[in-house]
């Protein structure tokens, strides 16, 4: 068969170039209705049409895209992503893997360097950085000495793989947010590679990849192991997806910003329901959203559960592009493909969606989500009655307002705040506990200062997160904040622990233009890095003596953050209320201190003439702040930030690498070890068995993340990871965090099921136990684990909706397997976390609608028997499972097993993605 069975290759022109491109006309000349395709449906089938092969795509998957309807589809259709994107803390397990395929290619005697990214990857060094200095000019400095003293075994470690992997490029630390980046600098909108054209395409190994929708990108969030599978070549394959239209109509009012959009519009697509579909934005409320607001809606996407969130091409897109230092060949190239291949956005279209979302974006009040979950929509005006309620609801205690306390005054007679890592002797520190009407106050007396805290009070301020870092109007809004409360005399409490950690460079050079700088750091909101930082757990400590305060008397504490996520014990384990708002809000409740008070009605905090000063006394106007962007922005800042984007600081210039092809791994090591999935692999496949006498190692309930399964922060000496670091001499100050040890499976499997927070059901304990039913001993989630694989037991987890939610995370697939889970029964999974567990092996099952453990009656203490995966696999198959009780009886019931394809049987088969990839490497 012809590889163009539609005719459609044609030649464009472009300036002074020819370039080759697949004209979706002539599916529409074949009888199909391409202009009522959405726009993220028409870059799928170019894909397909383009990448066409009559073996990994083939014909049928072109049809089947070309006959999109708005009705589900169980129908399974390919991908083949243009380029990678990845960070450093899921770039390097994947790294790690690869090298590993090398390692294993060795030992059976073939050739290592074959083993290759066949696609550009593009790996950001952005989540390794902590704030463990700030407050202070020497804080960002600081942070970046600690940050490579940490982490010098991994950042050589990927200046290896830069030299010995072809197509791999590396961002170096201290540049930017990798999705800033993105949207910023690597993302073309259009492809012009080896005399063709296309739509830029990608996936990244971050959930939040999806940012660059913004810009007219079909891109999404997959774990390291899908990305490792795309970088090897294998087409991505998934349901063809429904498609949500979200209509936005009107403008936003005075007042409001564009996180308060993003927050109402997570609200309202969680609760219409996305998970696993695509949204597109259409509507004449388009027309008023730059790039930057069109990017804080796409970069939320994890948080509504949909997988883009996508914006078609548009003037408003060159515009971005033009402004952001885009060349103008690359400009009038986006602008001639898009409207040669009816792809450019005209507002006119006559798109069908699967349904359609509306949003007048003039409703939109300023607003804040939390403690928990983005999707927790709250009203800056209802905030402190909220809070009062959440209080007793999450944590059974009763809300006293302030006017009631036994401690009237929050500060105290002066002095400053100690800065940097730690703050201060605790022992030059005094504390008074006092109790009224149920409220526990705590007096806090150091350096002839004094100030109380309580339930609600804000530990932690942080302006972080590409979600708004991103975006001018809402980060020099930040600035005019600070620069109209310095005015007015206000300061930030003494108890806050404040930061800037901006997505780019760019963003100090227009707030240094503007004159805004100065105003931020004398609020203390001092760069500390730039990186992922409060979003992703590495808020560093909690200054001594705060910190202190909250342990003994049991403080629930709040954070408050520009950033995406707020899981429980992910920005902060000590700190249990956390709340996702504007970076201009952000400076506001540092100024106030504490969540519990109306901005709306009450003073933020008085004068020094103790005059009430309110929140609409220092927040500026659109106007001004359209003033100070008109101002200050300019395509040169771009030029020069990203003129120098790959060179790092003298640290990294100065970083030696290993220069052989193959990586020499270290037995003394505990950051990089070489995985145990591949070594000794055989070259032929294993007949499917069923899974029989299968024991639960955790019942677990709804909403577990991804954080739950596999977090990311800090770990204690006592959690099995410590114990394994302390017993290989690593002191507890370098123990780093779980996300920086991704490249040892010794340290990941033992902190897979150990966040604080997760709750099993099988205990009474929170944290990482569970029960070993046969000696009914309670222990750690891996040592259960390993008395289960002596003897011979396989595992299985039980769970609720929504199991996997969150951050992509390889390694919550990983752990999983490696502690001998076999399977998971829930009642629904989020979509890149399912596909991970595929990956590597491990079965994803679920129960039909309407059941679930409680409704039958499981326990947790039962053994399990699955039949019917020996004989015939199909996707979608429905499977039986036998129980045995504690009393000897015996249920059944039947299952979905979520294998949804025919290629994830075969992956299922292999015993994992990359287990495919070596065996098909290894015949070839």
């Amino acid at each position: 068969m012809s590889l163009d069975p539609f005719h459609s290759k044609k030649i464009l022109k472009s300036g002074k170039n020819e370039l080759t491109y697949w004209d979706l006309s002539s599916l529409q000349s074949a009888g199909y209705k391409i202009d009522t395709l959405p726009f993220s449906i028409r870059i799928l089938l170019e894909n397909a049409l383009r990448n066409f092969d009559d073996f990994g795509i083939t014909k049928e998957h072109i049809e089947t895209l070309a006959s999109w309807s708005p009705e589900p589809s169980d129908k399974d259709i390919p991908f083949k992503p243009a380029r990678v994107l990845m960070q450093d803390f899921t770039g390097v397990p994947a790294v790690v893997d690869i090298a590993s395929l090398r390692a294993e290619a060795v030992r059976k005697g073939k050739d290592p360097q074959k083993i290759n990214p066949l696609i550009p990857v593009d790996l950001v060094i952005d989540h390794s950085v902590q704030v463990d200095y700030f407050g202070t000019s020497y804080s960002y400095q600081r942070n970046v000495e600690v940050e490579y003293e940490r982490n010098g075994e991994r950042y050589q470690f990927l200046k290896w793989a830069q030299k010995a992997f072809d197509n791999f490029s590396v961002v170096p630390p201290g540049m930017g947010i990798c999705h800033q980046v993105n949207l910023e600098y690597l993302a073309k909108g259009v492809i012009d590679r080896d005399g063709k054209v296309f739509p830029d395409t990608l996936v990244g190994t971050d959930s939040h990849t999806p940012m660059v929708n913004g810009i007219g990108v079909v891109a999404w969030g997959v774990g390291g192991i899908e990305a490792e599978a795309a970088i090897l070549g294998q087409p991505i394959y998934f349901i063809m997806p429904e498609v949500v239209g979200l209509k936005l109509t009107g403008k936003l009012p005075l007042g409001t910003t564009a996180t308060d959009m993003v927050l109402t519009i997570t609200q309202l697509l969680r609760s219409h329901g996305v998970v696993g579909k695509f949204v597109e934005v259409f509507g004449p409320g388009l027309d008023s959203l730059t790039v930057p607001d069109r990017a804080t809606i796409s970069n939320m996407s994890p948080e509504f559960g949909c997988t883009v969130t996508y914006f078609p091409i548009d003037n408003r897109t060159l515009d971005y592009m033009a402004k952001t230092n885009r060349s103008k060949n690359q400009i009038q190239l986006v602008e001639d493909y898009c409207k040669a291949n009816r792809l450019w956005r005209e507002g006119e279209e006559k798109i069908k969606y699967s349904s359609v979302v509306e949003l007048d974006l003039s409703s939109v009040e300023p607003t804040v989500s939390g403690p928990k979950r983005p999707q927790d929509k709250i009203l800056v005006r209802e905030f402190k009655a909220k809070f009062g309620q959440l209080l007793e609801k999450e944590h059974g205690r009763a809300y006293i307002p302030i006017d009631k306390r036994e401690e009237g005054r929050w500060y105290g007679e002066g002095g400053s705040q100690p800065s940097g890592a730690g703050g201060g002797n605790a022992t030059d520190i005094e504390y008074e506990t006092k109790v009224k009407n149920g409220l526990k106050t705590v007096v806090v007396k150091m350096n002839n200062e004094k100030f109380a805290l309580h339930d609600g009070s804000i530990v932690i301020a942080a302006i972080t997160s590409c979600t708004n870092t991103s975006n001018p109007s809402v980060m020099l809004g930040a600035g005019l904040v600070a620069k109209k409360a310095r005015e007015r005399g206000l300061d930030v409490k003494p108890w806050v622990k404040t930061s800037l950690a901006p997505g780019s460079k760019v963003v100090t050079d227009y707030l240094q233009k503007a004159n805004l700088m100065d105003d931020l750091e004398a609020l203390r909101f001092h760069v500390v890095g730039y990186g992922c930082t409060s979003c992703i757990g590495n808020s560093g400590p909690l200054p001594k003596h705060i910190a202190k305060a909250v342990e003994e008397n049991d403080l629930v504490v709040s954070s408050v953050l520009s950033g995406n996520r707020n899981f429980e014990a992910r920005v902060h384990p000590q700190v249990k209320m956390n709340f996702l708002m504007s970076p201009m809000l952000v400076v506001a409740y540092a100024l106030a201190g504490r969540v519990d008070v109306d901005l709306m009605n009450e003073p933020i905090g008085y004068d020094p003439n103790l005059e009430a000063v309110y929140l609409r006394d220092i927040w500026p106007s659109n106007e001004e702040i359209f003033e100070v962007m008109s101002r200050v922005l300019s395509p040169k800042d771009f030029e020069k930030s990203y003129g120098e984007i790959f060179e790092g600081n003298d640290i990294w210039k100065e970083l030696q690498a290993p220069k052989d092809k193959i990586y020499q791994w270290s037995e003394a090591s505990t950051y990089i070890k070489e995985v145990p999935f591949f070594n000794g692999i055989s070259e032929e496949v294993s007949p499917l068995v069923d899974i029989e006498g299968a024991r639960v190692l955790l019942k677990l309930g709804d909403s577990i993340t991804t954080d739950h399964i596999s977090p990311a922060g800090s770990f204690s000496e006592s959690s099995p990871a410590g114990r394994y670091l302390l017993e290989r001499g690593v002191e507890k100050k370098d123990f780093n965090s779980y996300g920086s040890r991704r490249g040892n499976d010794e340290v990941m499997v033992r902190g897979t099921f150990a966040n604080v927070r997760i709750k099993n059901h099988l205990v009474q304990n929170e944290g990482g136990f569970t029960l070993h039913i046969p000696s009914n001993q309670e222990m750690t989630v891996f040592e259960a684990s390993r008395k289960y694989m002596a003897e011979k037991t396989p595992l299985l987890v039980l769970a609720g909706k929504e199991y996997g939610s969150g951050s992509s995370r390889d390694w919550a697939a990983k752990g999983t397997n490696l502690l001998g889970v076999k399977a998971i029964l829930a009642e629904s999974y989020e979509r890149i976390h399912r596909s991970n567990l595929v990956g590597m092996g491990v079965l994803p099952l679920q129960y039909k609608t309407g059941e679930n453990a409680e409704s039958l009656g499981l326990t947790g203490k039962e053994k399990f028997n699955i039949y019917g995966i020996s004989e015939r696999l199909s996707p979608l198959k429905i499977l039986g499972i036998k129980v045995e009780k504690e009393d000897g009886s015996h249920q059944e019931f039947e299952v979905i097993c979520r294998l949804d394809s025919a290629i994830e049987i075969a992956y299922y088969k292999h015993g994992g993605i990359l287990h495919y990839v070596l065996r098909e490497f290894l015949k070839k």
